[in-house]
């Protein structure tokens, strides 16, 4: 089966791989190289998903499937993006 696998962090970075039926999350990002492309890659606190919803790294795929690593996403406020309404 065929499946992307895309992330979005310092540069954006869209993957095919070509992988077993059965396989899982975990086995299509190993497979598409993206670790090595995007060193910035933490899978112990980043979320994955399959088509906007989150899923576990053990999920398996089904063909067509595109698996998404979501990069944290912080803000800093400044002074004048604090939350009161004067």
């Amino acid at each position: 089966m065929r499946v992307g696998v895309v992330y979005a962090g310092i540069q954006q970075v869209q993957v095919r791989c070509e992988l077993d039926e059965g396989s899982t999350v975990a086995d299509a990002i190993e497979r598409s190289g993206i670790l090595a492309l995007c060193p910035d890659i933490n899978l112990k606190t980043q979320k994955v998903g399959v088509y906007g919803k989150f899923v576990k790294l053990d999920s398996t795929l089904q063909d067509g499937d595109r698996v998404e690593i979501y990069r944290k996403i912080t803000r800093v406020l400044d002074d004048e993006d604090d939350d009161d309404d004067d």
